[in-house]
């Protein structure tokens, strides 16, 4: 997959919260994947996104690259 620096790619969240499901879609950096064996883990401790965004990994279900429709 080609790039340009700085490019984002759409990851969708799903949550579960006492049973109720939420879903939540959230931009990352694309060069950042490939330096994680698993996107949770990126989530986890990549210091650039932990900055911009808090998952609450105790709820987190799925984490998903959202597929482009081009």
């Amino acid at each position: 997959m080609s790039h340009t620096p700085g490019q984002t790619v759409l990851v969708r969240l799903v949550f579960a919260d006492q049973g109720t499901f939420h879903a939540e879609t959230v931009n990352v950096p694309m060069d950042l994947l490939g330096r994680y064996e698993r996107l949770v883990d990126l989530l986890r401790e990549e210091e650039s996104v932990t900055r911009q965004l808090f998952v609450d990994m105790n709820r987190l279900v799925s984490a998903a690259v959202v597929e482009s429709e081009s």
